[in-house]
């Protein structure tokens, strides 16, 4: 299928879907691996190939204000954008890289939202790997999804131009982000990036409508000093707002990153203490298992108003978007 957002240079290609602009030669691919220069045109290789179909509550996600206690089916195609060191899903994203292929199975969108009803999901969530690279299968799953009657969720690195990301005006309902650090260098070195496009695109996402969370996998030296993750709160607060909830993940050994310690738990109860003492309304601890952390306490009589264990919720007193027990509104999407 021909891809969209690229133009031609000559015998090459110039793709403009994410911020890596590659210039893509006469049979080669961009940096994703996904999308190739085929006589002087952009195909997308993965247009229609489920890589992964599953049905998870929405708080795996994690999304923790958007439909609590709702499932939804979650889907993804091989390939990624970025080259993370560090990944936890990397048999999905990088396998086109490290097998040389493309891996997946044919399903259309229309089955992907008929399965999605026939499993009783209030949404289908673009997950698992990076759903900028497969642009085209998402939107026209995520408008049949709308017609449905069903919500449309990117979890993202967030790295993609504006043009495209526009292009979901309408029809992305919310996004977990990954902020991943604060610092270009961590980026350029472990991800193959760059900071600056992602918060370009987090704002834009906020500005469109699109429910916003964000999540900082905390890896233990790379991005967990007290100044880094105080800046990523800055940037929360003053750029998305108090009550945009932010995931502080616990990261464990992965991928090309066997030889470092999983972050331990102290860690990451800093790093949710320093986003509430910037001002942030709703920090969450992530992959620890049953903490506290996970629950949300109304900002009006700090009461426990949603108690999680895993990704399973246990006690709801929300109720119509406000606190049960003194009628404070609770930021999210609840209906």
């Amino acid at each position: 299928m021909i891809a969209k957002f690229w133009r031609a240079e000559g015998a090459a290609v110039r793709c403009v879907l994410c911020p890596h602009r590659c210039r893509i030669a006469e049979g080669e691919s961009g940096i994703c691996k996904v999308r190739r220069n085929e006589g002087g045109r952009l195909i997308t290789l993965v247009y229609g190939l489920a890589a992964a179909m599953h049905v998870d509550p929405i708080e795996k996600k994690p999304l923790f204000h958007f439909l609590p206690g709702s499932a939804s089916f979650s889907i993804a195609t091989v390939g990624c954008n970025f080259r993370c060191a560090y990944c936890q899903n990397w048999t999905l994203s990088q396998s086109p890289r490290e097998l040389k292929k493309v891996l997946g199975e044919e399903v259309h969108p229309d089955q992907v939202v008929r399965m999605a009803v026939r499993a009783r999901c209030r949404s289908v969530s673009y997950t698992y790997s990076e759903p900028t690279i497969y642009f085209e299968y998402a939107l026209d799953c995520g408008t049949l999804a709308r017609e449905a009657g069903l919500k449309n969720i990117f979890v993202t690195n967030g790295y993609i131009e504006t043009a495209p990301l526009e292009e979901f005006k309408g029809i992305l309902d919310a996004a977990n982000v990954d902020v991943k650090a604060f610092r270009e260098e961590f980026y350029r070195t472990h991800c193959g990036g760059r900071l600056e496009p992602v918060l370009t695109a987090v704002k834009k996402m906020k500005a469109m409508g699109v429910w916003v969370e964000i999540t900082t996998l905390v890896i233990p030296t790379l991005n967990d000093s007290d100044e880094e993750l105080r800046d990523i709160a800055t940037f929360i607060k003053k750029d998305l707002g108090l009550d945009v909830p932010w995931h502080v993940s616990r990261f464990h050994p992965d991928y090309k990153m066997p030889g470092l310690p999983a972050t331990p738990e102290k860690t990451l109860v800093r790093a949710r203490e320093i986003g509430m003492e910037e001002g942030l309304i709703f920090v969450y601890t992530g992959n620890l298992g049953g903490d506290a952390g996970e629950n949300t306490r109304c900002p009006g009589c700090k009461q426990t108003v949603i108690v999680r264990e895993g990704f399973q919720v246990h006690t709801m007193n929300v109720l119509d978007g406000k606190c049960r027990f003194c009628q404070t509104p609770i930021s999210g999407v609840w209906k």
